[in-house]
């Protein structure tokens, strides 16, 4: 494996880390996720495909509560860069539609949508992120997230969540994976930054299962970047209340960075990594309850990683 495209700094963790990544992309700025809600549903939730939405999401739960609290696209902007400029010292932004389906709707009410998300402190905002599900893309929501490349980053990320359309059919996804294979063909010539979201842990998947995961990321060179997450159980969600009359087996925090050691050496060492795990407001959260702060958990994994002696793409 040859890492010489890439700074050392991006790798001293082991794997291809997004940090590092942004710090080298937008040298001497400080850059930060800014979490818009447009309020968008998703078809799986107002009847279209389903109802009830997928059993492990309380939406609330990926969403922070100072995010969901502000009326309007703009306030939303204008509060969260200012909590990031005070709390995290941030100087860039990248604008983040990240609740529900956000190109759930008619093109001419997104471009409405994100050109205010977009309006607001313009000459600070680096990028703009669109979260999504791949049943909800078409060429022309393409063709509009592209007319803003010329200004910002854009990336559109998918939630791949399982590889097995079993389990998409059990967490009542409302969607399979030949939905996303179809969304990765339209985005193969695009100029997109396209990432995709996992969730490891389904209690009926093993860990071989998920361990495969890696080599369908790994066969569409058009998936940039990636964020990996454990299944956790929250409040508000039907699998909450499953969890509640008859708890499942869930990962602990050692037993999931054992399993990120064995899955990162299997991912292609060109994908960076967004995320490495998943927390939801500790409030919301039923299971697993690791008991530290995010910044712990992150350590913790880190270290396992790098006393491992883990490098990502190293087994391909």
């Amino acid at each position: 494996m040859q890492l010489t495209d890439t700074s050392a700094g991006i790798w001293e963790k082991g794997y291809n880390n997004y940090g590092p990544w942004l710090k080298e992309k937008y040298p001497g700025h400080r850059v930060f996720k800014v979490i818009v809600d447009g309020n968008f549903t998703c078809p799986n939730r107002d009847g279209s495909k389903g109802f009830g939405g997928c059993t492990y999401c309380n939406v609330d739960s990926f969403t922070p509560s100072v995010s969901r609290n502000a009326p309007t696209i703009r306030q939303q902007v204008i509060e969260g860069m200012e909590r990031a400029r005070k709390g995290n010292k941030a100087d860039k932004f990248i604008i983040y539609f990240q609740p529900n389906t956000n190109t759930y709707a008619p093109v001419h009410y997104l471009k409405m949508l994100y050109d205010e998300a977009l309006s607001y402190c313009t000459e600070d905002i680096v990028g703009l992120s669109v979260g999504t599900r791949p049943d909800c893309i078409d060429a022309e929501k393409i063709a509009l997230l592209e007319s803003y490349t010329d200004r910002f980053d854009v990336d559109l990320e998918m939630g791949m969540e399982s590889i097995y359309n079993e389990t998409l059919d059990q967490i009542n996804r409302g969607c399979s994976h030949d939905d996303l294979l179809t969304a990765l063909k339209l985005v193969e010539n695009s100029k997109l930054d396209i990432c995709v979201h996992t969730i490891f842990g389904f209690p009926w998947e093993t860990k071989e299962m998920m361990l495969k995961y890696a080599d369908e990321i790994n066969r569409h060179p058009q998936i940039k970047f990636v964020k990996f997450h454990h299944l956790h159980i929250v409040e508000g969600s039907v699998m909450g209340v499953k969890y509640k009359r008859e708890p499942f087996k869930l990962f602990g925090l050692d037993e999931y960075a054992e399993f990120l050691c064995e899955l990162l050496p299997l991912v292609r060492p060109d994908v960076v990594i967004q995320r490495l795990f998943g927390l939801s407001d500790r409030e919301l959260l039923i299971a697993p309850n690791w008991g530290l702060k995010k910044s712990e958990i992150q350590y913790y994994i880190d270290q396992k990683i790098l006393n491992s002696g883990v490098v990502q793409g190293s087994a391909l």
